[in-house]
């Protein structure tokens, strides 16, 4: 029976220092564990529901209580403050395109095949597996089913993590890995290509034939679980995820913006040119111009396919990593346009003072509140058109330098 924090006090207070730290550490955890245990008792029927035997069950909670340092990483997730460049040049390297060439020759009777079950290019599968665990060089060292047991007991995003905790006892108890091996990120993701549980469940696939989908020890099951993802959410066979281009001088951004999704015949008209000379293949294709960097930095039209590696990580700049180290693999080079220099992300701070400057100086940013919302980027354009920039509507510390002077 716990004590209350009086009565705590008076029963350790003659205690030597040492006993007494450890005594009181004792007591601060006894209500963590206390409540674990009930939080796996009222778990077992909901597990039950979905087909989890209990043998299993009792084999994933093993050992399990409440790991505090997995919550501690879901207050210290650092806001987002990398400019794309920053991005990939942390993750698309030479080293890296070398290591995917390897792995492409020393698996390549699995790649063959999963292309063509699944229509998808090696090297894009490869790309996300060095993205994803540096070609299974790190996969996470947590244990899934108590890290995904500490995410929903501790509250965080507790329905959601719940479903992943219940897909995850499943898939033990259906016999394609046992609790221990059950290993990834603090927040649930596995194996060589990190599948969320329920992806798992949807997407993963027996590609060796053992019975087995483990997408932790088979680079096959891997691969091909991966190839199967993308396949499912639309993936084009033979076409690519996209072309760097060259704008033309005195471009129009507006129009640009107007246009949205349009057929490369629309961009070409508008006097964009990919970066290598070449056609466009199959101009009728639909693509979108994306410019990370602005008007100073490389330009691309994302096809498709960009935004299925998206369904694998929501973020442009994850999903240009994957591209561009696809390329890499296959014998392409650094984009031809430099990135601009000087150039940095902006904090919420910054963005806030952006706002502020913009408001000064006659333009409505809306609240300085650090949100970039339509109110800001209006402002931010009229900035440039009247500043004699080119009106691309881009926000980034060279833009902020660009206000403070």
């Amino acid at each position: 029976m716990l004590l209350s924090n009086g009565r705590i006090f008076a029963r350790f207070r003659r205690l030597p220092a040492l006993a007494l730290a450890a005594a009181l550490s004792l007591s601060l955890v006894a209500p963590a564990l206390a409540n674990s245990a009930d939080f796996v008792r009222r778990l077992w029927p909901q597990a039950e529901a979905r087909g989890v035997s209990r043998s299993a069950f009792e084999a994933a909670f093993s050992g399990y209580s409440y790991i505090p340092k997995i919550m501690e990483l879901t207050r210290k997730q650092p806001e987002f403050s990398q400019t794309v460049q920053q991005y990939l040049d942390k993750r698309v390297t030479a080293a890296q395109a070398k290591k995917g060439q390897a792995m492409r020759a020393e698996w390549n009777q699995t790649l063959t095949g999963s292309e063509q079950r699944w229509g998808v290019q090696p090297e894009i599968v490869l790309a996300i597996w060095g993205m994803e665990t540096n070609f299974g060089g790190f996969m996470g060292g947590e244990n899934t089913i108590h890290a995904l047991a500490t995410l929903t007991e501790g509250g965080y995003r507790p329905d959601y993590f719940r479903d992943e905790l219940l897909t995850a006892l499943r898939i033990v108890s259906d016999g394609h890995v046992s609790a221990g091996n059950m290993t990834g990120s603090w927040a649930g993701a596995m194996g060589h290509t990190q599948f969320m549980p329920s992806s798992f469940m949807r997407y993963a696939v027996d590609y060796n034939g053992d019975g087995r989908k483990d997408i932790w020890n088979s680079v096959q099951d891997a691969l091909g679980s991966t190839a199967n993802y993308l396949h499912s959410f639309g993936w084009r066979d033979g076409e690519t995820w996209g072309y760097e281009v060259k704008l033309p001088s005195g471009f129009d951004f507006a129009a640009a913006r107007q246009a949205g999704k349009a057929p490369l015949s629309q961009w070409q008209a508008m006097g964009i040119r990919r970066v290598s000379g070449r056609a466009f293949p199959r101009p009728g294709d639909v693509g979108r111009l994306y410019m990370p960097a602005g008007a100073g930095g490389p330009a691309f039209l994302l096809l498709p396919n960009f935004d299925v590696i998206k369904r694998y990580n929501n973020s442009d700049s994850y999903a240009l990593a994957v591209g561009h180290l696809a390329d890499r693999i296959i014998g392409g080079g650094d984009f031809a346009t430099p990135w601009p220099a000087g150039d940095y992300a902006l904090t919420k701070a910054q963005r806030a003072e952006l706002q502020t400057l913009l408001g000064r100086a006659g333009f409505d940013a809306g609240a300085a509140d650090g949100v970039l919302g339509p109110r800001t980027r209006a402002a931010v354009l009229a900035y440039q058109a009247r500043a004699g920039l080119p009106a691309d509507g881009h926000i980034s510390g060279r833009l902020l330098d660009a206000l403070k002077r």
